[in-house]
């Protein structure tokens, strides 16, 4: 077995925050923070998922997770949840949103209401989240970087998949208006736009696992025939994988360009998703 390779980046001191860290994508960032050498807040609504996570992580990185509860639709939540990563690392210098979720329909057959869970955790969610941060780095005054986790839907959308691809890209557009707002703070904010991650280990990709059966049902495939479909669209025909958004966000975090406003596609190369 090949040692894992050491990780070019080395974050001592710096602290960031995950939001729905708990799925693939999210638990996939956390430990490339964590691996380099990053304090990581990982965060999740769900407690039990949390709770998982953090325990796999914690015996291998020991003091340098912990875990907080946030329901990033909550603005009581955020605000406690931000206050309290502070507390106890003391301070917050990166922060990765990442908590999102999908739903499959035509606009034909659009449930209003279901579209409304999207437009509460994708868009409100995000606003939320970009409101608190703002107020902290603020107050903390020493710069900063934002990563929002976006999606190729927001340049190339499906269809069915409205719903998801719209609320993503009102977060999206959120995160540009924030590259605006927060430079003076001297806070870089970049997106990352992968294409499907169906899971990061052992841990399957809830969003994928909500959308996935109708996926396969559509195209007549089983979940690996599923996997090798996405992975043969692409040209570099690559298996998208959280490590890989990962290493998108650690880029962006280790701040070798002075770059903010940009978004970074990890999606083995797709040419109608590219950004405009």
């Amino acid at each position: 077995m090949k040692p894992e390779p050491e990780c070019k980046y080395d974050f001592k001191g710096r602290v960031a925050m995950v939001t729905g860290a708990a799925g693939a994508i999210g638990s996939g960032i956390s430990r490339g923070l964590l691996k380099s050498n990053c304090n990581v807040a990982i965060t999740d609504v769900s407690i039990e998922a949390l709770d998982d996570l953090y325990q796999e992580l914690k015996e291998q990185f020991g003091e340098k997770v912990k875990k907080f509860v946030m329901d990033v639709t909550e603005f009581d939540s955020v605000a406690n949840g931000i206050k309290a990563i502070v507390e106890n690392f003391g301070s917050l210098d990166i922060a990765v949103i990442n908590a999102g979720i999908a739903h499959v329909s035509s606009i034909k057959d659009m449930d209003v209401k279901e579209f409304q869970k999207l437009e509460k955790v994708n868009v409100e969610g995000t606003l939320l989240v970009l409101k608190e941060l703002a107020k902290h780095f603020e107050k903390q005054n020493t710069g900063g970087d934002i990563i929002l986790i976006s999606t190729k839907n927001v340049f190339s959308p499906g269809a069915s998949f409205g719903a998801y691809s719209a609320t993503k890209a009102a977060a999206h557009q959120l995160a540009r208006i924030a590259c605006l707002e927060f430079a003076p703070l001297g806070v870089r904010v970049n997106m990352v736009a992968p294409d499907a991650v169906f899971s990061d280990g052992k841990r399957k990709s809830g969003l994928w696992q909500k959308i996935g059966p109708e996926r396969m049902k559509a195209r007549g495939l089983d979940e690996k025939g599923l996997e090798e479909y996405y992975r043969n669209r692409n040209l570099l025909k690559a298996q998208i994988t959280a490590e890989h958004v990962a290493n998108a966000v650690l880029f962006f975090a280790s701040r070798q360009t002075p770059t903010t406003g940009a978004t970074l596609p990890v999606d083995g190369g797709l040419p109608d998703a590219t950004p405009r």
